[in-house]
């Protein structure tokens, strides 16, 4: 075999491992978390749910995807197999505020306020399963986002020290839904960077110029 032929072999075998990395990696964790992720009637019971933010908006308006993510959150609550509430995501931006929109949704459908905590830190996914492990001080919750996302957000708060469940918020089929499979899979590989590292997520803003979330405790509420 000539010495061409075999650097050309070692580029292909390269290649492919570069390629097929996050794609074992996202299928291993898929694997791994599966039997944590449930219908929302049949989530076990923990003290709080942590929701992810998505889209809002610029009339306050919940995207699907979010809408879906409160509604479950909200059917979880009412049937007291979560006694409260995180609603996380990104900070108010002046037009909107993510976590306050995904609050006033829930309020509306007859959830307590006082049962309401908003993180306006959650950025990503690392950093709103940070701050409900060392912030608000989360052991045990529900996390409540689609299925494509669920995998690697339990192996983030796994990851954290939050011992997690997944109450699977697909309702309907997504536009985009694929697109957020592939992104899904690179996302899975750099959470398992994020967890090895656990550097705290950079104190983001409000465009009151507070701090975002860090005056609320849940440690003392449960």
């Amino acid at each position: 075999m000539s010495f061409l032929r075999k650097g050309c072999l070692v580029s292909l075998a390269t290649v492919l491992l570069v390629v097929s990395a996050p794609l074992l990696w996202r299928g291993a964790v898929k694997f791994h978390y599966g039997s944590t992720m449930y219908t929302h009637a049949e989530t076990p019971a923990r003290p709080v749910a942590i929701v992810f933010g998505a889209a809002v908006y610029g009339n306050g308006r919940l995207s699907a995807v979010l809408r879906d993510r409160v509604e479950t959150a909200i059917a979880l609550y009412q049937s007291g197999q979560v006694g409260r509430l995180i609603m996380s995501g990104g900070p108010d931006s002046g037009s909107y505020d993510e976590p306050e929109a995904m609050k006033a949704y829930a309020v509306d459908r007859g959830v307590d306020p006082a049962d309401i905590t908003t993180d306006h830190g959650g950025l990503r996914t690392y950093d709103t399963c940070y701050r409900a492990r060392y912030v608000f001080d989360v052991r045990d919750a529900v996390l409540v986002t689609q299925a494509f996302h669920l995998p690697r957000a339990l192996l983030t708060c796994d990851g954290l020290g939050v011992r997690a469940v997944g109450a699977v918020a697909d309702q309907q089929p997504y536009r985009g839904a694929r697109w957020y499979e592939m992104r899904e899979t690179a996302a899975t590989l750099v959470a398992a960077w994020d967890v090895f590292r656990r550097q705290p997520p950079p104190l983001v803003e409000t465009a009151s110029g507070q701090p975002a979330g860090w005056g609320a405790q849940l440690a003392g509420d449960r």
